[in-house]
């Protein structure tokens, strides 16, 4: 328990660190098109952490104009709040900020039974904003806990837009300082990565390093009580770093010594949940196919290599493959498509773009295919796709070429993927 004389102290702390955030530079995201706080749905902001959430409602709240009350219960100082002292946070709240229409709450997932003062809060017509470390938070808990009444915007480290935006980059000028200065930023990127602390701190190992084992070990071995803790982190640091791949439960239980495929699967959905790993699955037109084959993904491409006995180099085509994703990842999230990927004995395409039942893009990504060999193996790969989803949109990214080939009545368009990536506008 906590006395009131020290929450309000707390909170009031609280008070001065968010204000003092007017003063920042900070970076607009796509994603604050998505909060609704007109609604009378919860607006639940979740991703991995340190991908910038906090920052995002901070200013979705500041550009509405809507006066709020803020409490982050990831505070050390809040550790042993219960759950019936929150009506005594929301008096001092009152007393700090008066009147207020919204309630922003950080990492409220630290307080047992949080659900119930949330759906109190939603009953009395008080617009709520809540974030979260994903493992806490997740969509079947919130389906549950708040029956319904939220709405659900993930969120992904920076875009190479939004990279640009904090280093200052011009992404309009075309000239060709302009473009100089794009490319060598994305040269950066495509090895740094995209969270935001990364372009303050010179030590990106240590960071990154320190952000997977808070991930592993706070977020998911608490929460789900992982009884093989050892076998646990050597799979996630694998799946790290041979991502992108296409996961096969039977050969890494064996790998790992697990008893059964289930414990695998079980926890790759755990490492999904958090973030740390993104998924996608395998075109078809059977439920039970996309169901039972995916491909995951580092969340960012700093996590590929920036740990501990990676040994996972650099690998530029994995990296950009990577980029790609997360970029498509949020552009579907965002204008309501399905990404897939093709796999056939005949050949594969990286990414399959959907709409409903109907395939509107098809994407291979290669960094270089100056080489006649894999130009073609790139190309073939699009034309497969053409013809098992009738889509007539191929695209072929690339680090640095552009161009386009007809091949078979195809018109296969070639254009780098830092280009592509600023024409999605996010």
């Amino acid at each position: 328990m906590i006395d009131k004389r020290t929450l309000e102290l707390i909170l009031t702390d609280q008070r001065t660190e968010i204000d003092g955030r007017a003063s920042e530079q900070l970076c607009h995201r796509a994603e604050e098109q998505l909060v609704d706080l007109s609604s009378t749905q919860a607006q639940v902001i979740i991703g991995v952490r340190r991908s910038g959430k906090s920052t995002l409602c901070y200013q979705a709240l500041r550009r509405k104009g809507i006066k709020f009350a803020y409490v982050d219960f990831d505070d050390e100082r809040l550790a042993k709040l219960h759950s019936d002292q929150l009506n005594d946070v929301l008096e001092i709240l009152y007393k700090i900020y008066g009147d207020f229409e919204c309630l922003f709450l950080d990492e409220i997932q630290n307080v047992e039974d949080w659900h119930l003062f949330v759906n109190r809060m939603l009953r009395m017509k008080m617009h709520i904003v809540v974030t979260g470390s994903n493992a806490k938070l997740l969509s079947g808990e919130l389906a549950t806990h708040l029956s319904g009444r939220s709405k659900e915007i993930p969120l992904f480290p920076f875009s190479f837009r939004e990279y640009c935006a904090m280093k200052l980059v011009d992404v309009i000028t075309k000239t060709t300082k302009g473009e100089a200065f794009r490319r060598a930023a994305f040269d950066e990127f495509l090895l740094q990565g995209g969270f935001p602390e990364l372009l303050i701190n010179k030590d990106h190992k240590s960071y990154v390093k320190d952000l997977v084992d808070n991930i592993l070990t706070r977020d998911i071995e608490q929460r789900y009580k992982i009884q093989y803790k050892a076998a646990f982190k050597s799979l996630s640091h694998h799946l790290l770093n041979v991502s992108p791949t296409i996961v096969s439960a039977p050969e890494l239980a064996r790998t790992f010594r697990f008893k059964s495929e289930h414990t695998v699967r079980n926890y790759i959905d755990y490492l999904k949940q958090a973030y740390l790993l993104i998924s996608i699955q395998k075109f078809s037109l059977k439920s039970k196919v996309r169901q039972t084959s995916e491909k995951v993904y580092a969340v960012d491409v700093a996590m590929m290599n920036q740990r501990d006995n990676a040994f996972a180099g650099e690998n530029l085509g994995h990296r950009l493959e990577t980029v790609v994703l997360t970029h498509l990842t949020r552009k579907c999230i965002i204008e309501g498509l399905d990404v897939y990927y093709l796999n056939e004995r005949s050949g594969e395409c990286d990414f399959v773009v959907c709409k409903n039942n109907r395939a509107v893009q098809a994407i291979q990504v290669s960094y270089d295919i100056t080489a006649g060999k894999t130009r073609k193996r790139e190309i073939d790969g699009l034309i497969l796709a053409a013809k098992q989803t009738g889509c007539t949109d191929l695209l072929l990214l690339t680090d640095h070429e552009y161009g386009s080939e007809e091949v078979g009545g195809n018109t296969i368009k070639i254009q780098p993927v830092y280009d592509w990536s600023l024409e999605l506008g996010l």
